[in-house]
This record gives C-alpha cells, sequence and structure tokens, in this order.
C-alpha cells in the first residue's frame, strides 16, 4: 500500500477524529553526481559496492584533497560519512605512516561508526586496525591502540584526559593528517565551549609533535556553519551545504490528538506506531523521554501483535547494537526511541517516522525527520503535537514549522569560568609560553591563576602547581556524575544518572526495560544501587517534582527609580514529594515519596517589578504571573546573544509574591557554581530588558508564540503565559530605567 493510500486508510479508522491539521508533500528530487580524484583501488571498491557519489560528495572529496578543512552540512542520510572517509582512506592507502584521529559525541556513535570504517577496511583490502580508545577500553589494550591503531575514535571527554600523557601518544600525534569532528551542532553553548578549548589544548599537542592535520567537521543545518567551525577549531573552513542526493517524495503531517480528547497523546502515539507497522510500513518513533519510549514501545505491541522494540540510553551496549543491526536488515519493523538515535547511527532508510512531541528545535526536528527516505519510495514523518501551547503553535501555524530558520549553535571562548579550567589543564600538558596563541589571549587569566598559585612562572612558560589533578576539576558539561547501577538478582540490567533514578529508580517504582516491567524494591544512595525485581503490572509510575530556589547570599545590587537588580548565589532545589500510579494517561493513586532534594548551587541575576506595576496590570484584567513567565522566557531566550551561551545553559524562575509585594524574575546558570551567564544577564540588563521589549511587542502573534515567549524547556507547559502582561510590565520598567522598546 502507498504512503497516500496509508493516509486515506488512517482517516477511516474508528479512533479517527480529524486529527491531522496539516499536510505537507515534499517533492521528489532527482539525484546529481559528480567526480573526484582518489586511488583507483578506492574507484574498484565503489563500483563492487555500486555507489556513484552525488555531487556535494565529490566536490567535499576534492576539497579536502586540496589541503582545504572542510564543514559539511547536509541533511541526515545525505552520504556525509563517505565523502569524509574516502580522502582519509586515500591518504591512508598511499601513505603507510599516515594516522587519522576520529571524534564523536557519543560513545554509542563511535562503535557505530567503528564498524562503518572495519566495512570499508575489509573492502580496500587493508589492515588499518581501526580501533575505539575510550574510558571502555581496557587499559591492557590501550598501549596497543596507540602504537598500531591508524585510525583512532574517541570522544571530547575522553580526549580531554587524555592529552596529559600526549609523550605516551607521540608517534600517533606526529603523524596525524586528519582530524574528523562529526555532529558538531552538538558542540554549542557551555558544553561546545569546552570542546573548543580541548580542541586548542590539541593543537598545540600536535604543533609540539610538529604535525598540522586537517579538520574536517560533519554537522546538521544549523544557521552559522563556517562561524562554528571557525570558533570550534580557531581555523578557516570551506562550507559544503548543498545536497544532490536522490529523494523520494516525503508526506509531512501535523497530527492533533487534541481533537480526539478520550484518547491521550501518547495513547495515539501508540496507536500510530501499531497501525503503520501492521501496514508493512517499518517505523521509527522519537519521544521525549526514556519512559515515554518504553510505554509507546509496550502500547503500540499490544494493539495488534505487531511487536516494538525500545531504544534508550541506559541500554547495554550489545542490546543497542542487536535494535540498530534490527533496523538496518528490516527484522524489526517498529522501534520507539528517545534521541539516542536521532545522531548518525546508521540504521539504514524507514518508511515512517513519528516524532512525538515537538522536540525543542528546528534542527533536531529535521534531523529525527530525514530518518525517513528509503530509495524510490515515498516516506511519511509523522509530527504529534502536546498539550502545550509550543506545539499547538506549530501545528496551528505550519509556515512558521516549515519556513523557519535552523538554530544558531554559539560558542563563548572569552568566558573566563571556562577558559581558567583549560589554561591549567594546558599547563599540566605543555608549558604555556606568551608567544602562542592562548599565551597571548588569556595573559591576564593566566596572571590570576599564579597569583592563586595553580600556575607557576617560569622562563619556559607557565606551568601548573596546584595540588590536584587539573583535568579531573574540569567537566564539559552538566552531566551529574553520579551514575546509579540497577541490579536485577545481583547483575546489571542498566545504569542511569542520579536524577533519572530520582524519576525512574525511586522506590515502588515500575522500571520498564526492553517491554519488561520491574519493580524497584530499594533506591540505595549510599551504594549507588537500586534493587529491581521482575514482576508484570498493568499501570506505570510517574514522579512529581517541584522546583524551588532560595537566595545564599547577595554579591551586588543596583536600584533606579523603585526596580532592585541582584547578582548573587542561590541554591536551586528540585523536590520530589510524591508518586502518581498511572493507567495510561488516568491516575488511579498517589503515594508520598521520602528522597532528600536534588539540589546545586550557581550564580543567579535577578530584578523586581514593583507592586504598583503588578496592581495597575491586574487592575487592567491581565495575568500578573503570566506577565511575568512570559518576560522571564523571553529574557532567556535573548541571553545567548549577549552571554554566548545556549538556552539550555540557563535556567529561569518567576515569583508573584515578593517579600515586600510586587515580583521578581531570576536567570541562573543552569551549572554547578555558575558560568558566569548570570553576571554578564547582570551587567546588560537595561539593554537585554529593553531587546526583550522589541522581541515581545514587535511580534506579529496574537497571544504568544515560538518566536517571543513561548520556550521549549518551560517545566510547566509555558503556563501561564500572557502576552499582553508583558508588554505592560516591560513597558512601565522602560519608564523607570530609560528604555522604550524602540532603541530610544
Amino acid at each position: 500500500m502507498e504512503i497516500r493510500e496509508v493516509i486515506e486508510d488512517l482517516k477511516g479508522q474508528g479512533w479517527y477524529e480529524d486529527q491531522i491539521e496539516h499536510v505537507e508533500l515534499l517533492p521528489e528530487r532527482e539525484a546529481e553526481y559528480g567526480e573526484a580524484s582518489y586511488d583507483r583501488r578506492i574507484k574498484d571498491y565503489l563500483e563492487e559496492e555500486d555507489i556513484e557519489l552525488f555531487s556535494h560528495q565529490s566536490r567535499a572529496i576534492n576539497e579536502i584533497n586540496n589541503g582545504k578543512n572542510v564543514i559539511i552540512t547536509t541533511p541526515t542520510a545525505s552520504g556525509k560519512t563517505l565523502a569524509f572517509n574516502i580522502p582519509v582512506f586515500d591518504r591512508l592507502l598511499n601513505e603507510p605512516d599516515s594516522r587519522a584521529l576520529y571524534v564523536y559525541p557519543t560513545k554509542a556513535l563511535s562503535q557505530d561508526q567503528l564498524e562503518t570504517i572495519k566495512e570499508i577496511e575489509r573492502g580496500l583490502g587493508l589492515d588499518l586496525n581501526p580501533c575505539v580508545y575510550d574510558g571502555d577500553t581496557p587499559r591492557s589494550r590501550r598501549p596497543g591502540i596507540r602504537k598500531n591503531s591508524r585510525i583512532i575514535i574517541s570522544n571530547p571527554y575522553g580526549l580531554h584526559h587524555y592529552l596529559e600523557w600526549h609523550s605516551k601518544w607521540k608517534e600517533f600525534f606526529g603523524n596525524l593528517d586528519y582530524v574528523v569532528l562529526d555532529e558538531v551542532h552538538s558542540y554549542r553553548g557551555v558544553f561546545g565551549s569546552n570542546v573548543a578549548m580541548v580542541i586548542r589544548r590539541m593543537q598545540r599537542i600536535f604543533d609540539h609533535y610538529n604535525s598540522d592535520p586537517q579538520f574536517i567537521l560533519s554537522s546538521a543545518t544549523i544557521a552559522n556553519p563556517l562561524e562554528h567551525a571557525k570558533n570550534l577549531t580557531g581555523k578557516e573552513f570551506t562550507l559544503v551545504s548543498e545536497d544532490h542526493s536522490f529523494r523520494g517524495r516525503k508526506h509531512f503531517l501535523f497530527w492533533n490528538p487534541l481533537r480526539y480528547p478520550d484518547n491521550s497523546p501518547h495513547n495515539q502515539t501508540g496507536k500510530l506506531v501499531s497501525y503503520f507497522v501492521s501496514h508493512g510500513l517499518q517505523t521509527l518513533c522519537f519521544t521525549l523521554s526514556r519512559r515515554l519510549a518504553e510505554l509507546i514501545a509496550d502500547w503500540s505491541s499490544g494493539y495488534k501483535n505487531a511487536p516494538i522494540q525500545a531504544y534508550r540510553a541506559g541500554y547495554r551496549p550489545e542490546e543497542r547494537r542487536e535494535v540498530e543491526r534490527g533496523l538496518r536488515t528490516g527484522e524489526i519493523r517498529g522501534v520507539a526511541a528517545t534521541n539516542a538515535l536521532e545522531l548518525g547511527v546508521d540504521i539504514g532508510g524507514l518508511d515512517v517516522v513519528i516524532i512525538s512531541g515537538y522536540p525543542g528545535t528546528i534542527t533536531s526536528s529535521w534531523q529525527q525527520a530525514g530518518r525517513a527516505g528509503r530509495g524510490r519510495r515515498d516516506s511519511l514523518v509523522v509530527l504529534v503535537g502536546f498539550e502545550n501551547p509550543l506545539d499547538q503553535f506549530f501545528l496551528k501555524h505550519p509556515r512558521e514549522f516549515f519556513d523557519r530558520d535552523h538554530e544558531h549553535a554559539i560558542l563563548d571562548l572569552d568566558n573566563s569560568n571556562i577558559t581558567m579550567g583549560h589554561l591549567a589543564c594546558a599547563a599540566t600538558e605543555l608549558p604555556v609560553r606568551e608567544n602562542e596563541e592562548i599565551g597571548r589571549k588569556y595573559e591576564e587569566e593566566i596572571d590570576s591563576l599564579a597569583e592563586r598559585d595553580i600556575l607557576q612562572k617560569t622562563p619556559a612558560g607557565a606551568l601548573f602547581s596546584g595540588t590536584f589533578r587539573a583535568s579531573a576539576a574540569v567537566r564539559l558539561d552538566n552531566i551529574n556524575e553520579t551514575t546509579i547501577k540497577v541490579l536485577h538478582n545481583g547483575e546489571l540490567l542498566e545504569t542511569m544518572d542520579l536524577p533519572q533514578a530520582y524519576r525512574e529508580a525511586h522506590e515502588n517504582a515500575t522500571l520498564l526495560h526492553q517491554g519488561k516491567t520491574y519493580l524497584v524494591e530499594e533506591l540505595d544512595l549510599e551504594r549507588e544501587v537500586a534493587e529491581v525485581k521482575w514482576k508484570e503490572v498493568d499501570y506505570f509510575t510517574q514522579a512529581i517534582s517541584e522546583t524551588s530556589l532560595q537566595v545564599k547570599e547577595r554579591i551586588s545590587k543596583k536600584r533606579k527609580e523603585g526596580v532592585g537588580v541582584n547578582f548573587g548565589e542561590v541554591s536551586v532545589s528540585e523536590f520530589y514529594s510524591h508518586y502518581k500510579e498511572k493507567k495510561y494517561d488516568r491516575v488511579i493513586d498517589v503515594h508520598p515519596l521520602d528522597l532528600p532534594p536534588l539540589e546545586f548551587d550557581t550564580e543567579c541575576s535577578w530584578f523586581s517589578v514593583p507592586e504598583s506595576v503588578l496592581s495597575e496590570l491586574e487592575r487592567r484584567g491581565m495575568d500578573s504571573e503570566g506577565g511575568l513567565h512570559a518576560i522571564e522566557h523571553a529574557v532567556i531566550s535573548l541571553t545567548p546573544f549577549y552571554a554566548m551561551c545556549d538556552r539550555w545553559d540557563i535556567g529561569g524562575f518567576s515569583s508573584r509574591h515578593h517579600p515586600e509585594g510586587g515580583g521578581d524574575i531570576y536567570i541562573y546558570d543552569a551549572y554547578e557554581g555558575g558560568v558566569g551567564i548570570a553576571e554578564e544577564v547582570y551587567e546588560l540588563l537595561d539593554d537585554l530588558l529593553e531587546r526583550t521589549l522589541e522581541l515581545i511587542a514587535d511580534c506579529d502573534c496574537e497571544e504568544g508564540c515560538p518566536s517571543c515567549i513561548y520556550s521549549p524547556k518551560c517545566g510547566n507547559d509555558n503556563e501561564p503565559l500572557d502576552k499582553k502582561g508583558a508588554i505592560f510590565i516591560l513597558e512601565k520598567l522602560g519608564e523607570r530605567l530609560g528604555f522604550d522598546g524602540k532603541g530610544n
């Protein structure tokens, strides 16, 4: 049955109530092919595999062969991996000492790409001994890999720690010709800024061993690829962004489950998965959480006896590999997955992709949608919108989705909270000299570290003199370092970080794993273990939390015309107070939880809105809490353009009930200890509020939209929000602070 017929048949199902809000047909596109220069043995291999290069692949290969640093930003399934593998293998074929370093953001992706590289190696009859070198690599194997592997695959977390021992990598680094960085759109904000500093530390070591490798970057489509590539590596790049691969017709449905209120969005998602699989269409459903991936897989399997697999982080590597293999071979017909399958793991082309809930960015949406498409056959993408205003806005305004630009990837290389830690790491690796780039650029930071006896200046350069291991003190991201082991009969079932364990492995929680239900008997936080037993039940549990914020210390403050602006240290706490037992989406019982709060201390900027402003707003029939909440969202959306971060690096909190009346809006760093973002907000708040007023007032929407006050990261589902209330508050603040939102 063709996709068009499947859609028409879908409309005849008993549970269809006009949920299809919009159908967008993305037309078929013919491929364009090109020629590139490479070794005859590679040409023979491609002919044997019946591979003909698209023109954008050929152009990328030729640019790389011409010695250029290249960033490739073509869509999913357009052949980016082959485009950078061919020139790498061409060099390795013809220069016996040549080496290549591949860097991927996740261990799972590293393992997947290792298999791809081994396939090419076998096809060319080479013996390159490609290997993954990361935290899971046994210590006994590491010396042999460094000595014998001509392709080493790693990740930024591992390299961050290995650079200190660069003398062990002397032969590899000294013969390094290529550094391949894949999925670089994931290196943004604070995490990306840390990775950029790791790359600069790597470059110092390459220089030390007299190597100057080319950089090849691969990315999803982003708004600023050349800028991002240079910020990430410090080098100039050539961009390959045109896509000349074949694309079959793609039907894109917007599905609004609220038109059938008696059936929850998740339940309808499960029915859609089952429906498509039962009609012979291989289907991948992306979900917003690990629990939903398990639930939808379970519910889908029950509708028409069409077994659906789940796929998510936390599974053992062999479990993930089995699902990936099943998708590639077609043995597995349906999978419900988290965004763990969004990145470039090879699973082949699929007939249908369901995006269950807007994933937060346009870039992620198209990455997920790009998984649909197999040869010349039509494919289908279904975006299931949830009840929150952001999803519903896109369903009602499809052009806002299809015509919206991809997001910018933003890095900050001037944030001393980030750079000083890496300068300490760099000084453990090699002396930091005044005449090298980081020595010149970060002279003040080096002086500050020397004053604190972390660095010692010597004639050879600044050396590390601290009493701690520098790389251990610098974290690249904000992932909780505590790992909870889930044990069943003493054997490891899976792992999860601490916040995930609070949500899914608290006492009496139902833990779903590959379609089986386990009850948690004990969560032992001291041993970092959750003990579970297998028991099939017909309900699932949902932990409920509340976030609070407490000011610990006010470091600085300023006041103007009754508007107080503050900067200081706060404690952010997440309390898991109870959990619900639910059958589908119906609550059948509620139980208390006794868990210590998850807390972290950070830096925060906050400002007050006078009671007189909020009282007048309420007299005019507007919602003061909604107005404050809308301003909080809009300020966070603009902060990345002032503080060079990502919106996921920032948290917000708004309160109507100020101790002296009025309200407060808090903007805090979402990182333990803070990373300088909130301090930047404090310094630039007047300008930031003026730009916020412009953003909201100039937006053409009536009641708010993703372009002004809706946030994809809102923990309250974008409720309440009041656009008019936000404009009123900002205009009143402008009168006191001296701006009018018109640049005056």
